[in-house]
C-alpha cells in the first residue's frame, strides 16, 4: 500500500466530481481487494477514523477535510467466474470495488456483453454502486448483480451478500448510510446476445425511436444514452462546468399513497389543476420528479448560489455545481436554498443523494 503526504495530493477537491474538499489527515491507497483489507482492519485496531474513497462522485466533503486517513480504493480489472452452472448465453462476471465503472461498462458493450449498456456514462467506481442501487434510465444495478463480497469490520471477516442480502430499493441498500461493510468486488449476471436488456424508460425508447420494452444491439443503447446524458451534463468533462457536480444531488421523493395524494392537491393548487404532474409507481407508494418540483418551485437550470461560485446546473436543474473557485459552503448554502424553497412551495421534501462527509444540511 502506497501512503501519499504532500498537501496537494491530499486535498480531497482532487479526488471528488465536485472538485471541492478540504485536506486530508493521511491518504493511503489500496491496489488490491487483500491491501484493502489488511489497511481498514489496521485502522480499525489503532482506532482511526476512516473515510473510503472510490471515484469521488457521490461525495461531498467539507472545507475542513477529514482528520483521519482517507484510503483510496485503488482495485481493478474483472474476470469471467468459471464453473458456475450457466443457462446459454449467459455471463457471470467478478469486477474489482475500485475498477472505474464507465470503463467496464464500455469494454462489455465494446464486446457484445448486455445487461448494463444503460447504466453507461455513470462516473465512480464499481464498489459503489452496490451500495446506493446505481440506476439509470430504466436499468438499476440490483437487477444484474448475484452477490457482493464485503469485508464486515464488525465481525473482523470476509463475506459474500447475496443481492437479497443487501435489501436493494431505490438509490438504497443495507449498505448505505454505514461504513461497516467495505466492498471488495462484484460479481454480475450478463448476456452475450450482443442485445441490451429492453429498454423501459420512455425518453432512451424515444431516441431509439423503438416501442418501450424492445432489445437493440448493446451499441445502440449506449450511444444513446451517453448522449442523452451529455445533453444533461451527466458526464464527466473537464473543460464544462456543468459537469463538475455529484451528479443527481437530490433523490426523487417517494410518498406514501395518503401522503402523495395530499401532495399532489397541493401542488395542483400552485401550478394549476391543467398542469400535469410527473409521478412514477414506485414500491410503497408514488414517486415524484426532483428536478420538475425544482424548477416549479422557481429554480431554474443556471439558477445561481451565493456569489455565482456554484450553480444549478445549465443543463439540467437536479445538479448543483461547481463554476469555479467555489467552496462546500457555497454548495451547501446552494441545497438547503432549493430544498427549503420546495418544501415552502409544495411541503415535499428532498432529500440528498451523495455522501456528506463532515457536513449537513
Amino acid at each position: 500500500m502506497s501512503t501519499v503526504e504532500t498537501p496537494a495530493v491530499a486535498t480531497l477537491a482532487h479526488y471528488t466530481t465536485l472538485r471541492l474538499g478540504g485536506p486530508a489527515g493521511r491518504f493511503a491507497e489500496a491496489g488490491t481487494a487483500a491491501e484493502l483489507v489488511d489497511a481498514v482492519r489496521a485502522a480499525d485496531a489503532g482506532g482511526e477514523p476512516l473515510l473510503l474513497l472510490g471515484g469521488g462522485s457521490n461525495l461531498v466533503v467539507s472545507d475542513a477535510g477529514f482528520s483521519g486517513t482517507v484510503l483510496r480504493v485503488g482495485s481493478s480489472g474483472w474476470r469471467a467466474l468459471p464453473g458456475w452452472d450457466t443457462a446459454d448465453g449467459e455471463l457471470f462476471v467478478e469486477v474489482a470495488a475500485g475498477q472505474n465503472w464507465d470503463e467496464f461498462v464500455a469494454a462489455m458493450v465494446e464486446q457484445g456483453v448486455g445487461g448494463v449498456e444503460c447504466l453507461s456514462g455513470i462516473p465512480g467506481s464499481v464498489g459503489a454502486t452496490p451500495i446506493q442501487n446505481v440506476g439509470a434510465y430504466g436499468c438499476e444495478i440490483s437487477e444484474v448483480l448475484v452477490s457482493a463480497r464485503c469485508y464486515d469490520r464488525r465481525a473482523g471477516e470476509v463475506r459474500t451478500l447475496t443481492a437479497a442480502d443487501l435489501g436493494f430499493g431505490y438509490r438504497t441498500s443495507v449498505l448505505k448510510g454505514t461504513d461497516t461493510g467495505v466492498v471488495l468486488d462484484v460479481r454480475l449476471a450478463l448476456h452475450t446476445d450482443g442485445l441490451s436488456r429492453p429498454i423501459r424508460y420512455a425518453e432512451l425508447a424515444r431516441k431509439l425511436d423503438v416501442p418501450v420494452g424492445t432489445r437493440v444491439p448493446v451499441a445502440d443503447a449506449r450511444a444513446a444514452v451517453l448522449e442523452l446524458r451529455r445533453g444533461k451534463g451527466m458526464v464527466l468533462d473537464a473543460g464544462d462546468h456543468d459537469t463538475w457536480s455529484a451528479g443527481s444531488f437530490f433523490t426523487n421523493p417517494i410518498l406514501a399513497e395518503a401522503e402523495a395524494a395530499e401532495a399532489l392537491t397541493r401542488i395542483s393548487d400552485v401550478v394549476g389543476a391543467d398542469v400535469p404532474v410527473p409521478t412514477y409507481p414506485a414500491d410503497g407508494g408514488v414517486k415524484l420528479s426532483a428536478a420538475w418540483l425544482i424548477e416549479r418551485a422557481g429554480f431554474g437550470k443556471g439558477h445561481p448560489g451565493p456569489g455565482g461560485r456554484v450553480s444549478l446546473s445549465h443543463k439540467h436543474a437536479l445538479a448543483l455545481t461547481n463554476r469555479g473557485g467555489a467552496s462546500t459552503a457555497d454548495l451547501l448554502a446552494l441545497a438547503r436554498e432549493v430544498r427549503d424553497g420546495v418544501h415552502a412551495r409544495f411541503g415535499v421534501r428532498l432529500r440528498p443523494e451523495p455522501l456528506l462527509v463532515n457536513c449537513t444540511l
